[in-house]
């Protein structure tokens, strides 16, 4: 195996890979760092259509097929976008991706993303667990024999951490312990199969970086909510995909559609879930930043990536409230939770090293809703409206006639 060095510091233009290129985050990311000047390669396994297929469902925007999007792409902006078609679970395909586009920074998205999808069957906890972590040890290996100096920018989770009665640091803690104290990574009790997988995930970076001398970042992402990007605003054909089902619909995104159709906002259990949650422009920000201030050789750092904290409920009630602004009275209703977590509990995680770094957040408003919510209305022929509901059960039980007696009360 042959090995390149790079400088230290974020050249002008750099060498990128994006793995997931072509989903609701990686296609957005793809072409921010083609706009700026970036030499860009983008590899996916179209996996994330391929699960939608088997389900009968779709994005709610019309995404065309990665082909038309890079022409397209080249037509408005006049750059390129390289794509690698193929899985990053296939070491050999994707070492030879690694050894063509010597990247500079890799921009790891390429994972099954869905908490649903993991615990709705063994083959599906089967395949997001080697679909994850396989596939981000595959590339820990490559990244080792071929381009150690690489800054990997990996997507991971706030999931991680669970809903601990302490508060949440951004990776680690300082321990004090029998007189003695460390800082240690912060624990991690993961509440899905899809959750578990990252956390293995983060253990093994956190590994090749102590022990090879690699570079990461790893953003824990909150919840992501939105549409339109700077740059898929300027041409309906590279829209982002959007969903909203069951398995792989964020739950403000989930309440905006159901908004517009009229049907009732569903918040699981009682809705005190709180968790973090932020603009997808502002995801572009966070791995712009990130990729911009790199981590040092044999640096593992963690940022927590979110901008704002708000529980279920409350999202809900902006929704409602910004719909009732357009003339839609929507009902707010509480459906069987087919997860096992807190209802109820504290949560306050820090996220200021993203803040510190320059990050302008794009904050959650009534009118920004209601600017998704024309969005949606433009697709609303497209909505499925079957694949709203929950259908998969943390625990073995009869959450199908649960939720149809809770759409009949």
């Amino acid at each position: 195996m042959w090995r390149v060095s790079f400088l230290r510091y974020p050249r002008p233009v750099m060498r990128i890979l994006v793995l997931g290129g072509d989903g609701y985050l990686g296609w957005p990311t793809a072409m921010r760092f083609s706009a700026r000047g970036h030499e860009v390669s983008i590899v996916d396994n179209f996996s994330r259509r391929r699960w939608h297929t088997q389900h009968s469902t779709d994005s709610l925007t019309p995404i065309r097929s990665l082909a038309d999007r890079i022409e397209a792409w080249k037509e408005v902006s006049g750059k390129e976008i390289h794509a690698y078609v193929g899985s990053i679970e296939d070491f050999p395909f994707l070492d030879r991706v690694i050894a063509e586009t010597l990247p500079e920074a890799i921009i790891h998205y390429g994972e099954q993303p869905s908490a649903p999808y993991s615990m709705k069957s063994r083959e599906a906890a089967v395949e997001t667990q080697y679909t994850n972590v396989i596939g981000t040890l595959n590339l820990l290996f490559a990244i080792r024999d071929r381009v150690p100096d690489c800054h990997l920018v990996k997507l991971g989770t706030m999931g991680e951490y669970g809903t601990p009665d302490i508060d949440i640091e951004e990776g680690f803690i300082e321990i004090h312990h029998k007189g003695r104290k460390d800082t240690l990574p912060f624990p991690k009790v993961p509440g899905s199969l899809y959750h578990l997988s990252k956390v293995h995930d983060s253990h093994n970076i956190h590994f090749a970086c102590r022990i090879w001398g690699l570079r990461s970042t790893d953003l824990n992402q909150g919840v992501v909510y939105g549409i339109e990007t700077e740059e898929s605003a300027q041409d309906e054909r590279l829209l982002t995909r959007f969903d909203y089902d069951e398995y792989f619909g964020t739950v403000l995104n989930r309440f905006c559609v159901q908004a517009v159709i009229g049907h009732p906002l569903t918040v699981y259990g009682e809705g005190g879930q709180t968790r973090g949650f932020l603009n997808i422009r502002d995801t572009l920000q966070c791995v712009e930043l990130a990729v911009n201030n790199p981590a040092e050789l044999g640096e593992y750092r963690v940022f927590n990536q979110f901008t704002e904290q708000f529980s279920v409920a409350e999202l809900a009630e902006v929704v409602r409230k910004a719909a009732a602004e357009t003339g839609r009275e929507v009902e707010v209703r509480n459906y069987p939770n087919p997860r096992i977590e807190a209802e109820q509990h504290y949560y306050n995680a820090a996220h200021s090293k993203l803040l510190d770094l320059g990050l302008q957040p794009h904050y959650l408003s009534e009118e920004l809703v209601r600017s998704v919510l024309g969005i949606i209305d433009r697709y609303r022929d497209r909505v499925i409206e079957r694949a709203i509901l929950p259908r998969t059960r943390w625990k073995p039980g009869e959450l199908v006639a649960e939720v149809e007696k809770a759409e009949t009360a």
